[in-house]
């Protein structure tokens, strides 16, 4: 990492969160360098930046309360992110997340810079109680119809935000973060006969529907000890009590949790599917992108940013978000396919990957916004 007063040439990445940067971001700063451009990254330091020492980027570390609603704190962010954008004088600033999209936009619609704002869900805010979720939103529609552009990552989202007018300018749909086909290659789809595996990715997180998961589990095992299940992910700081809940399954051996990791691709390989419950829905699953790049058959939901990631009985297998009777339904049909017909879901995944979802498709997306606007300046 270098220090720079001011460039002209710079690309400003905001995020929240070290994963965001380094599993999702990683190959797009890599283009935006190749391209010419210098990169500015702001997001809160974490250990995945430790894998990122060889590409050359500017830093700003900002505390972020991701989940809090305290508005001193807020109020704290929007100006570090003034002062840092008054500082740095980016030629565009693109932002991910919700706290970003709003109080970095707003501070570089306040000096004039360009934003390329980024819709990664709505899932979590539409959860909120209604008074948090109609603030939240009427502040995201005051940066977003601000924006230079603003891309959605699902047509639910962009929808919802043309209907209730939170846009009115440029905006675009890209698949996702797309998948890095290299990093994720075809693996070798493994034997059946040591029990079927299957794995949750993400973050150990009501929204992300792992209580359907856990409970899915336990219904499996009993029908069927030899199953197994895997849990990968970090427990979100505000729902400790997984921590206990987990601990308790793994004692009765229903699950194995694995905490998080820096590498899921040995896991993922290890597994025969993935299995997502997302309850509510997201921008785009990368969790499902990365495993059917890998060639493994996925099991999850109709919600948006789900189900555009595969075929429903093809490269895998679709039930309603949240009906645990019908989740528990999808594993069994899954379980009594021949592992053939298993990896032939997988090699079909993986093809429909190459075709719709590569990382390289939203990289020149990002690439052809980024000449846009900071040539007009």
């Amino acid at each position: 990492m270098k220090k720079k007063e001011q460039i002209n040439n710079l690309v400003a990445v905001v995020t929240n969160n070290d994963d965001d940067i380094y599993c999702f971001r990683k190959e797009l700063i890599e283009g935006i360098i190749a391209a010419g451009y210098e990169v500015l990254i702001s997001c809160p330091y974490g250990e995945k930046f430790e894998l990122m020492k060889d590409i050359e980027f500017l830093y700003d570390n900002p505390y972020i309360d991701r989940r809090g609603t305290n508005i001193i704190s807020d109020i704290k962010l929007f100006f570090h992110y003034f002062k840092m954008l008054r500082k740095m004088r980016p030629g565009i600033v693109m932002t991910y997340t919700v706290k970003p999209n709003i109080y970095c936009g707003i501070a570089a619609h306040v000096l004039g810079i360009p934003v390329i704002s980024n819709v990664t869900g709505f899932g979590s805010v539409l959860q909120k109680g209604k008074m948090v979720q109609k603030l939240i939103m009427k502040m995201m529609s005051f940066s977003f119809r601000r924006a230079a552009c603003v891309m959605f990552q699902n047509s639910a989202n962009m929808k919802l935000a043309e209907e209730t007018k939170m846009i009115k300018g440029d905006h675009m749909l890209i698949p996702g973060s797309g998948v890095a086909l290299s990093r994720y290659p075809m693996t070798e789809y493994p034997e059946d006969d040591g029990g079927i595996c299957f794995n949750y990715i993400g973050r150990v997180l009501r929204d992300k529907g792992v209580d359907d998961y856990l409970e899915a589990a336990r219904r499996i095992k009993a029908k069927h000890p030899s199953v197994r299940f895997n849990v990968l992910g970090f427990i979100e700081p505000t729902q400790m009590y997984y921590e206990e809940i987990l601990n308790g399954l793994e004692a009765q051996g229903i699950v194995k949790y694995h905490g998080s990791q820096k590498d899921v691709r040995p896991f993922i390989a290890a597994s025969h599917a993935t299995i997502h419950p997302s309850t509510y829905g997201e921008g785009m699953s990368n969790v499902l992108l990365e495993s059917a790049s890998s060639g493994r058959p996925v099991i999850s939901t109709d919600n948006a940013g789900c189900m555009e990631t595969f075929i429903d009985g093809q490269t895998g297998l679709m039930y309603h978000g949240g009906n645990v009777d019908e989740l528990c339904e999808k594993i069994e049909e899954f379980m009594a396919l021949s592992n053939e017909e298993r990896k032939t879901m997988g090699v079909k995944g993986r093809q429909y990957m190459q075709e719709n979802f590569s990382r390289q498709f939203v990289i020149d997306a990002y690439l052809n916004k980024i000449k846009q606007y900071i040539d007009r300046r």
